[in-house]
């Protein structure tokens, strides 16, 4: 099996399922019980909270956890408008992941208003439209930090100026960033932001949200003390072991791992624009993370490519995971202008810590053959998609 689509969800990191194992077999107590095994789950629980907080420049009481990196983007954006009931409008941008889309045309449907902040071609936002944008009703503004679909990277520390010279607060979505390039919450200079665990090779079903002391927010779950009364539930300290240590081991191993899936991406990238004709690359070609490759094979639709490769266990994907079942054009692709014939054509290819030499080898070996075949028998003309 060749598994390019790490955007998606990454697969457990062997260290981490021993870490997760552990404490299952040894740990059982309520984080909030006063006794041992109670206090021993709790200080598991801080400890992993340091290592977070370690990793983006936080302090502890900094982070709170949370059931998935969908669940920090609304408790984020709804936190935040809960908390300033005086202030209405939101500002985010067209390609935001459907966390941050959804949650901001649920608001609006309550009387929220929303700013959209158009991109160009390449999906980077326009700055000047945002700064036109802000008004003294602008409660929010939410910004991702890399595009799951694209990889392009906007400018947080920029956007960050422009709010606070008006007192805005600033989060950003940075599941798809977090580990991969700097993330730092002061060098960027926001109020709030999202992680994911399953995407760093943690388990699923566990997030953390910064929240930037003194931040104003309300929380969304009630019911009991839990993570300074903003989340309430019994913690979910098996996921929260496994994002700590997921994190550990992205601070130990961070580097490497970028570097050498920046040079197989590259590779792949040259191979499959040197062997497949009408062929396009989407996204910013330097300003991306660079395991993120989407690439539209003209003339094709997407899913045929995907379904043929999974007969060679090749596995990609036709964007979000989140939105795969849709059938409606992706709305990042049409953010950027893409016609929809040409959206549909377009495939997301996503590296990661267990990808190989042998594995791109193998997809340039594999995926030329395949399209040559799918245009031979499809009745769409490639050069009239350009």
């Amino acid at each position: 099996m060749i598994y390019l689509d790490n955007n998606a969800t990454t697969p457990l990191d062997p260290a981490v399922c021993d870490k997760m194992s552990w404490f299952l077999k040894e740990h059982f107590g309520n984080p909030s019980s006063l006794y041992p095994i109670g206090r021993d789950a709790k200080e598991l629980i801080t400890q992993a909270r340091e290592t977070i907080a370690q990793a983006l420049g936080a302090s502890r009481s900094e982070i709170i956890f949370t059931g998935s990196g969908t669940e920090a983007d609304n408790f984020a954006i709804r936190g935040v408008l809960d908390a300033f009931p005086d202030k209405n409008e939101i500002i985010t941008s067209s390609i935001e992941h459907p966390a941050v889309v959804e949650t901001a045309n649920y608001l609006e449907k309550k009387g929220a208003r929303v700013i959209y902040v158009p991109v160009d071609p390449y999906g980077s936002i326009d700055l000047d439209f945002l700064k036109d944008s802000i008004t003294p009703q602008t409660a929010i503004i939410s910004i991702m930090h890399a595009n799951n679909e694209i990889g392009t990277i906007q400018p947080i520390a920029e956007i960050v100026k422009l709010a606070k010279k008006q007192g805005i607060l600033v989060h950003t979505d940075a599941v798809q960033s977090f580990g991969k390039i700097p993330c730092n919450v002061d060098d960027l200079g926001v109020d709030l932001l999202s992680i994911s665990a399953h995407k760093i090779y943690g388990p699923k079903g566990i997030g953390a949200l910064f929240i930037r002391k003194g931040t104003k927010i309300q929380p969304l779950i009630l019911g009991g003390h839990q993570e300074r009364q903003l989340r309430s539930g019994t913690e979910n300290t098996a996921g929260i072991v496994g994002l700590g240590e997921a994190v550990r081991l992205l601070m130990e191993k961070s580097e490497e791992d970028n570097e050498r899936i920046a040079k197989l991406a590259l590779e792949l990238k040259n191979g499959i624009e040197a062997q497949i004709t009408k062929v396009r690359f989407n996204g910013h070609p330097t300003n991306r993370v660079k395991s993120t490759l989407n690439f539209a094979f003209l003339g094709l639709e997407a899913e045929a490519v995907l379904l043929a490769l999974a007969t060679k266990e090749i596995y990609v994907s036709t964007g979000s995971a989140c939105s795969e079942d849709s059938e409606e054009v992706s709305h990042v692709l049409n953010a950027l202008g893409l016609k929809p014939e040409v959206a549909r054509s377009t495939i997301r290819i996503s590296l990661g810590r267990f990808n190989t030499k042998k594995d791109v080898r193998t997809v340039l070996q594999e995926l030329p053959p395949i399209v040559r075949k799918l245009r031979e028998i499809s009745a769409l003309d490639p050069d009239l998609l350009e």
